[in-house]
């Protein structure tokens, strides 16, 4: 029972961090109906950014933290300004392409200025451990699960209390008529591809000190997209909600049954959801008259 509950916890530590990065997908997707398939390589370029900031200019890590967000939160804004609105109204197919060809152009950069080696740092939680109840718990694993709690409390303050988070809400609900009302829309949606990444940025920097960084960190987006639509795609809760199961079964299944079926327990997972209830456990089925 010990071993299952601390297998369980450590799934959720993961699953927050898939949360996070599905969280990611759910915003862009809810405000410009684009399903942005770099979110994972906005990760791996947050975790990337927390490495240098941190291990080799030397900074506290909770000042790298801040300018990593920020560094991202333009990086977000310009990928959607120069990339994804020049080709708003064409084929869904064009959008899908071009975030495709984004991830792997970013990925290659990393490649090129980070190199090809696994990266680490350290954090205030590196070394700590916590013993409880016969239970041996990483701080780090500790630090995920309170961070994304926090993280989702601000969010919802933002979007619930304040004028810009009102906006964008009305932007994703209506953007015919949130343009007739004076909401300005295309800053909405550079806004919100700016909170996109900083919260994938976030996730990134999570991530990095219970795992290494490298180029193929973003393939977690693999992993997140599942969790989005386990959620219902239209649902932040249901992004973090999808992202958590995702990580608990992973972990159960890496932990109790035969080797490989780590790897697939989240698209198993997937599967079956969708042939129960294709909207997902927090989306509503929609109707669409034609």
């Amino acid at each position: 029972m010990l071993d299952f509950v601390q297998q369980a916890i450590s799934g959720v530590a993961l699953g927050c961090v898939y949360g996070l990065i599905a969280l990611g997908f759910v915003l862009i997707y809810k405000a410009t109906e684009v399903v942005n398939f770099a979110q994972g390589e906005l990760t791996m370029l947050g975790a990337f950014l927390s490495f240098t900031f941190i291990n080799t200019l030397g900074l506290n890590y909770w000042l790298a933290f801040v300018l990593c967000v920020v560094c991202m939160a333009i990086a977000g804004a310009l990928i959607e300004r120069l990339v994804v609105r020049p080709i708003l109204g064409y084929p869904q197919f064009s959008i899908v392409m071009a975030t495709i060809g984004l991830g792997m152009v970013l990925r290659a950069l990393a490649g090129m200025i980070w190199g090809t080696d696994d990266l680490r740092i350290e954090t205030p939680f590196s070394k700590g451990v916590l013993h409880i109840w016969g239970l041996t718990l990483p701080a780090d694993n500790l630090s995920i699960i309170v961070a994304t709690a926090i993280l989702s409390v601000v969010l919802y303050s933002f979007f619930r209390f304040t004028r810009i988070g009102v906006a964008m809400q009305a932007t994703s609900q209506n953007m015919l008529a949130a343009y007739y009302m004076g909401i300005p829309v295309e800053r909405m949606f550079s806004a919100i591809w700016a909170i996109s990444a900083m919260v994938a940025t976030s996730a990134g920097i999570l991530l990095a000190p219970i795992t290494f960084i490298h180029s193929n960190l973003g393939l977690l987006g693999l992993k997140a997209f599942p969790a989005a639509v386990l959620g219902g795609f239209t649902s932040i809760p249901g992004a973090l909600a999808g992202g958590v199961i995702i990580g608990i079964v992973e972990n159960l299944s890496g932990f109790y049954l035969p080797e490989g079926f780590k790897d697939v327990a989240a698209y198993i997972v997937l599967l079956l959801v969708l042939l129960l209830r294709p909207q997902g456990l927090f989306g509503g089925a929609a109707l669409k008259k034609v």
